[in-house]
């Protein structure tokens, strides 16, 4: 990951990590969080990235060729995924979310669609799938954006690109 690759602002962003923190993130989860995605926050713990932008072979029903992350939540804090009034459990009980996982991605939509861990083939010690998820049509729509958080990480957050390269929709 590149050193431009955060914003400068605190949008989304957790205090300093710590081995407490991330312990007690997770046993209010009920997941083990990926040594990965630990990683990306310890660098910083969840921010808004300056490319947000990813291009997909598959439409959503927002754009035909990409999806859009506007933040990458961290660990505690407000728009932590632990947080309570608006972390991970707050998000899939009022958005409609399957149930599988961790709410990670924050988008334009303010929450018509996601970027989740999803733990449904892994169990909740198990390394997790990363999946966009949509809830504009009847049931929730999921496409798998990579098959775990390393890949994710690997391709993904290294792929994003600036977002004035897609055509805008309307």
């Amino acid at each position: 990951m590149s050193d431009d690759f955060w914003d400068d602002s605190d949008e989304f962003t957790g205090p300093s990590l710590s081995a407490e923190i991330i312990g007690t993130a997770e046993a209010s989860l009920g997941y083990k969080l990926p040594a990965s995605y630990i990683k990306l926050l310890q660098i910083r713990n969840g921010g808004t990235p300056n490319r947000c932008c990813f291009p997909t072979n598959v439409p959503t029903s927002w754009a035909d060729d990409h999806i859009e992350i506007c933040g990458i939540r961290g660990i505690g804090g407000m728009w932590g995924i632990d947080a309570e009034e608006l972390g991970s459990k707050a998000m899939i009980q009022n958005w409609g979310y399957p149930d599988v996982g961790i709410v990670i991605g924050e988008m334009p939509s303010a929450g018509h669609d996601t970027v989740m861990l999803d733990y449904s083939l892994s169990g909740p010690q198990g390394e997790p799938r990363v999946i966009h998820v949509e809830t504009e049509n009847t049931a929730p729509t999921v496409l798998v954006l990579a098959p775990d958080f390393a890949t994710f990480f690997a391709t993904f957050i290294d792929g994003l690109v600036s977002c004035g390269q897609f055509e805008i929709e309307n």
